[in-house]
């Protein structure tokens, strides 16, 4: 399963590139697909993808996590179909009957949940439970983790994945964003409960909520303890704050219910999507009834509004998935065990070839970072070699294992990863990371 491009021979994936470029700002409808071959992509099923050049490659980018069950999975598939044929498309009238039942799936499976909307997106649900939070408790400011990401509205579009310079300061995602916003959002650091506590005091009664990933894996994987989770669930709770738990990634994942079914702790809200639907757009807020009646549609004064909102094909996936997932409790233990031996894996050949690395995540996530343990923050990660990281994956890519050579990203194992997908990906791992020794990418830049 090779993916390099022989020199001087045509590619379909760069024509399709340069064709794109012509009629799409970059060629791409998000910046970070613009990360080199494959350019594009023609083909899925399973855990593979094939290029517009005939290669196929294991995925392990997996949409950023949006594939769960593996790409084209019959159960969501079917569901669509049928969906499609029904005779009923987008309405935008009163409410159909996929959405009463994905309401009723997600109420049932998601710990804090009494009711939920639909949206389309993560961001979408993430600015929803922004607004929320701020229209219910009257105040103004959000606090976010330091290397969390929850979309790309302006209240949380900063300090993601900062330079050391920039961490923990101002460092927003985009210009064009009003400092009012920026200076509203204020920045902690993960798996400390003091920086949440030091906001509290310099801005007594004023913070609206904290937005946090259970686990921020846009930035690897970050895993809680759990003391900081109960106290940060102590300390909002005391400072009549909300809690939203951003289980847009976590969401389905790790565990039926999220990660809060992991940890124990209710949030007071939780955002979801991604894998929700396998892959079809959908997204949603949950959280008790006392707090979403406060939206519009119930007669509160926060507005909900979307025409795309519980659209009957995207809930027909999004209820085709959890179903899978409710009935199948098996994936958890296979997804998690593959997760366990691919980090053990990693850990065993780092060790052998003398790498300081740390292979990290939480169930069928994982991520190698190369920078010694312990790893609890973002603090931790600036002593990440970012040069040796997009080397391993851009040269695991090469090699027809997708993985997203960027910085910090993670990586994805879905119900249709195998074991013996596995051992072949560490047994490249084993080759790239000899090479990424021998070339000198393991020393730090003076």
């Amino acid at each position: 399963m090779t993916t390099a491009e022989p020199a001087g021979q045509r590619s379909r994936g760069g024509e399709l590139l340069a064709a794109a470029r012509t009629v799409i700002p970059g060629g791409v409808n998000s910046a970070t697909r613009l990360v080199g071959a494959p350019h594009a992509l023609t083909a899925a099923s399973g855990a593979h993808v094939t290029d517009a050049d005939g290669r196929r490659y294991l995925d392990y980018h997996a949409a950023f996590g949006a594939i769960l069950l593996g790409h084209a999975a019959p159960e969501v598939d079917d569901a669509v179909r049928a969906a499609v044929g029904g005779g009923l498309d987008l309405v935008g009238w009163g409410v159909t009957e996929p959405e009463i039942e994905l309401a009723r799936l997600v109420t049932e499976t998601i710990p804090s949940a009494e009711q939920m909307i639909s949206a389309m997106s993560g961001s979408e649900a993430t600015a929803q439970a922004i607004r929320l939070s701020r229209a219910v408790t009257g105040r103004p400011l959000i606090v976010k983790f330091q290397g969390g990401f929850h979309g790309w509205h302006d209240a949380v579009a900063r300090n993601v994945i900062s330079a050391p310079d920039r961490a923990y300061g101002e460092d927003p995602l985009s210009r064009g964003i009003l400092p009012e916003a920026l200076g509203s959002t204020l920045i902690a650091e993960f798996n400390d409960l003091d920086s949440v506590r030091a906001l509290y005091e310099a801005h007594p009664d004023r913070i609206a909520a904290v937005i946090m990933e259970p686990i921020p894996h846009n930035v690897g994987a970050l895993v809680p303890a759990p003391e900081f989770v109960t106290g940060l669930r102590d300390l909002t709770a005391e400072q009549g704050s909300l809690l939203i738990f951003d289980e847009v990634i976590t969401g389905f994942r790790h565990a039926l219910g999220g990660y809060q079914q992991v940890c124990g702790v209710l949030p007071d809200l939780t955002t979801f999507g991604k894998a929700m639907g396998n892959g079809y757009p959908i997204a949603g807020l949950a959280g008790p009834r006392r707090l979403m009646e406060h939206f519009s549609s119930a007669g509160g004064d926060v507005l909900l509004a979307g025409t795309f909102n519980g659209n009957p094909v995207s809930s027909a996936a999004a209820i085709a998935t959890i179903t899978y997932l409710r009935d199948h409790p098996d994936f958890y233990e296979r997804t998690h065990a593959l997760g366990d031996r691919m980090r053990t894996g990693l850990t065993e050949i780092c060790d052998e070839l003398g790498i300081a690395a740390t292979a990290a995540g939480f169930g069928g996530v994982f991520s190698l970072y190369f920078a010694e343990s312990p790893i609890r923050g973002y603090r931790d990660l600036m002593r990440n070699n970012d040069a040796a990281y997009v080397a391993f994956h851009r040269r695991m890519t090469d090699r027809g294992f997708l993985m997203l050579p960027l910085t910090l990203k993670r990586n994805h194992i879905s119900a249709a990863h195998t074991a013996e997908d596995v051992d072949r990906t560490l047994e490249a791992a084993h080759d790239v990371l000899r090479t990424i020794r021998k070339d000198g990418l393991l020393a730090r830049p003076e």
